[in-house]
């Protein structure tokens, strides 16, 4: 089964994947902050039931994770894998986790809300994501009540959250832009209206090999189309930004040598570390959209950036920090032989 990370989508040389995620919360029980360890049992059996022991025909797609049955290391794989936030592994006490056997759909039970819905779809996808877990939101608030007030919509734990309880948000590759040292007027830009834009794995977390996420920030007083409408228009200003850089940024000598070097290395290193190989991949990534590099495609180096990651390689066994490298080393050199 294909999972969305191992495949590319529409703008595929600037959009790496899109995610619609939405917050709710049952209006039954207080907020998971306030919420005692019976409390949240209840908040997980009422979510389970409603989804897999309903008669919809999506209810066999999913299977259920406790946080408190699996290890660290395959906790922070599914951080890694951009199914669960950071925050959601920072405590497995009455956490679960409904996923998707292709990984498009997660729904987080008991983070900062009772309910993270997500999907996740490949490229620029905005609307199809959010259809998906529109009808998702629709399926569950059939068997669940939802915390809702007429003048202020969903309610949730966090303010910034209140109204439509959305945040949808795009992981782009911005490389020519970071190069030029354009981020931080691109951010403050962006900040003005009413988008953010933060690290690989959201907020709280830094970008690496030049992988952002550019969400929407406002939930309230707007709808959801609204949302997804200026998200979409500020991120395809956003692309012609980064495509326009690019186009200048690889008539240098120098950094056409820095990216084919970085292939040289990616298929010859015996030995690769997590950050060098985001580095490098990122340089490749790259070259593949200025038609530098030919033979590798995008679906090849999505896929990679997640399956090499320090947890996610070590699923499989347990290894020292110099075994996992060496193995690192050896599926990127495999996966990009000319």
């Amino acid at each position: 089964m294909t999972r969305w990370y191992e495949k590319s989508g529409k703008e595929a040389d600037v959009v790496v994947s899109t995610r619609v995620r939405l917050a709710r919360n049952l209006q039954e029980y207080p907020f998971p902050v306030k919420m005692n360890d019976g409390q949240r049992k209840k908040v997980e059996e009422a979510v389970k039931t409603a989804l897999l022991d309903g008669n919809s025909a999506i209810a066999k797609d999913f299977r259920f994770v406790s946080m408190e049955d699996i290890s660290q290391n395959e906790a922070v794989s599914l951080v890694e894998r951009h199914l669960v936030s950071p925050e959601f592994i920072s405590e497995a006490r009455g956490r679960g986790l409904l996923l998707t056997q292709d990984e498009t759909v997660s729904i987080m039970i008991n983070e900062e809300d009772h309910l993270r819905i997500q999907v996740l779809h490949e490229g620029l996808d905005l609307e199809e994501a959010y259809e998906t877990v529109d009808r998702i939101d629709t399926l569950l608030n059939e068997r669940l009540h939802f915390a809702f007030d007429d003048e202020l919509g969903y309610l949730t734990q966090c303010p910034t959250n209140l109204g439509t309880g959305m945040r949808a948000s795009l992981m782009l590759h911005l490389p020519a832009l970071q190069e030029s040292g354009a981020m931080g007027r691109v951010s403050a830009s962006l900040s003005k209206l009413g988008l953010a834009i933060r690290g690989i794995y959201g907020e709280g977390t830094q970008p690496v090999g030049a992988l952002y996420q550019l969400s929407n920030q406002v939930t309230l007083g707007l709808s959801e189309k609204a949302a997804i409408d200026n998200l979409k228009s500020i991120a395809e200003q956003l692309i012609g930004q980064e495509r326009a850089a690019r186009e200048n940024l690889v008539k240098n000598l120098e950094i056409q040598d820095g990216i084919c070097r970085s292939v040289g290395v990616l298929r010859n290193a015996r030995m690769l570390s997590s950050n060098e190989f985001m580095r490098l991949i990122s340089n490749v990534r790259m070259g593949v959209a200025a038609n530098l590099i030919k033979n590798i495609s995008y679906d090849t180096i999505n896929s990679l950036i997640v399956q090499v990651q320090p947890a996610t390689i070590m699923l499989a066994k347990k290894m020292t920090p110099a075994e996992r490298d060496a193995l690192r080393a050896k599926i990127v050199s495999e996966r990009l032989a000319s």
